[in-house]
């Protein structure tokens, strides 16, 4: 959940708009699964740089000997995308309706305003329920849907262009793990860029991320100008 609230504060440093559309608890607390549209200029190109494994490694409350515990995190960076950019046929989609949960059962819708959405040839889904209107949540989940097939498209041309290449680059694959967050030391470490900063607490509140992605995009300019350079 902390991480989540990283990148509240961070739309709310930049004036983005920050949409919560799914939200899913872990038995032990914090989000098992979290969901949020953001919208705002230059958005993607800003947060494109998170898409990865994040690693944590703290100490638990409930640990009684001081033992540092290790968990991650796979954030996914997705750009919206237009209706006409990915046509999804009617035939291809499965919709499905439910009542929407809520903590403690307080708040909770009575009608089956909860849409989950089905892409039939890939599997792919996505749902929402945070809006008390099943065809806000529906055009919400499309939304989400339309951009994950776009990932998809996307996140298969770059590997074949990366496959052609005789040196490894960074490939944004959210498989990587691409930074730790060790809160024993107070400390952050980006592995791409090999840059560590000291400050949990100005990490979460955005001011760090702040740092973090735009050395990356400077590393990542010098690596297009390098890809020029070979391609010259």
């Amino acid at each position: 959940s902390e991480m989540f609230e990283m990148y509240r504060a961070l739309a709310e440093a930049k004036s983005w708009k920050f949409e919560v559309l799914e939200l899913a608890t872990a038995e032990h607390g914090g989000y098992k699964e979290a969901t949020a549209l953001v919208i705002g200029e230059n958005v993607f190109g800003t947060m494109k740089f998170e898409t990865g494994v994040h690693r944590v490694q703290r100490i638990p409350e409930t640990e009684n000997q001081g033992r540092i515990h290790t968990s991650a995190m796979s954030v996914a960076i997705l750009p919206e995308v237009e209706e006409i950019d990915v046509d999804i046929p009617d035939k291809d989609l499965k919709v499905e309706t439910m009542r929407a949960s809520g903590a403690g059962g307080q708040h909770v819708n009575k009608t089956e305003s909860a849409i989950r959405l089905t892409h039939l040839p890939t599997g792919i889904q996505a749902a929402c329920q945070e809006d008390r209107s099943q065809h806000v949540n529906r055009a919400r989940a499309m939304a989400l849907l339309r951009s994950k097939l776009y990932e998809i498209q996307r996140q298969k041309a770059q590997d074949e262009r990366a496959s052609a290449r005789k040196q490894q680059i960074r490939s944004g694959s959210w498989r990587d793990r691409i930074r730790t967050y060790n809160y024993v030391q107070n400390r952050i470490t980006d592995h791409r860029i090999n840059s560590t900063k000291y400050g949990i607490e100005n990490m979460m509140s955005g001011k760090l991320l702040i740092e973090f992605i735009n050395e990356l995009a400077r590393q990542d300019r010098l690596e297009q100008l390098a890809d020029l350079d070979v391609a010259s």
